[in-house]
């Protein structure tokens, strides 16, 4: 069986998150720069291989303080921990449409199963560029103290500032590599 591979096109592709702030509403946050890889059996997704990786130093929450805080040590501490990884160890097929992502997590060197829910959006045989493309859509959600992010204050009301449930989106285009590109 053909190996396909099919990568990231990050100018129509983003990875975000949302967390609880103040117990009321949502902060959210994009990573500007992430690498997906996928490699599949022929263009059977059900079979991919999928891995990921995250530069966490490209956080942005349309907030420059908020920004550098997340970057510093009470969170990513990027100087120490300059990628955040994910390995899939299972492709598991609900329907059509739908796949359980399962896989392993790495973020502030500590590694945890997780899994993702991946809504499966088609594929386009040629782009306008004569490129075959494949779109998703990625949700699911982790609980950041798994993962040492631990930083958090209480609030006047005994609440807590941030919430520890994290949820995870993207909206994920990958193009799909010819074999003269693959072998370069």
């Amino acid at each position: 069986m053909a190996k396909t591979t099919w990568v990231i096109d990050p100018t129509h592709s983003e990875f975000g998150f949302k967390i609880r702030h103040l117990m009321i509403t949502n902060v959210s946050g994009v990573f500007g720069k992430f690498d997906i890889i996928a490699e599949t059996d022929n263009e059977d997704f059900s079979s991919a291989k999928i891995s990921a990786k995250l530069d966490p130093a490209s956080i942005n929450t349309n907030n420059a303080q908020r920004d550098a805080h997340l970057r510093n040590e009470d969170f990513f501490e990027v100087e120490k921990y300059p990628e955040i990884l994910f390995e899939s160890t299972e492709v598991k097929l609900k329907d059509e449409e739908n796949f359980l992502l399962r896989g392993n997590l790495t973020l502030r060197g500590i590694t945890k199963p997780v899994e993702l829910n991946v809504e499966f959006s088609g594929v386009i045989a040629k782009d306008p560029w004569g490129l075959q493309r494949a779109g998703f859509t990625v949700s699911g959600k982790i609980n950041r103290t798994d993962f040492g992010l631990n930083f958090n204050s209480i609030l006047d009301t005994g609440g807590l500032a941030l919430g520890e449930e994290v949820k995870l989106q993207g909206e994920i285009q990958l193009v799909k590599q010819t074999a003269a590109v693959a072998a370069a």
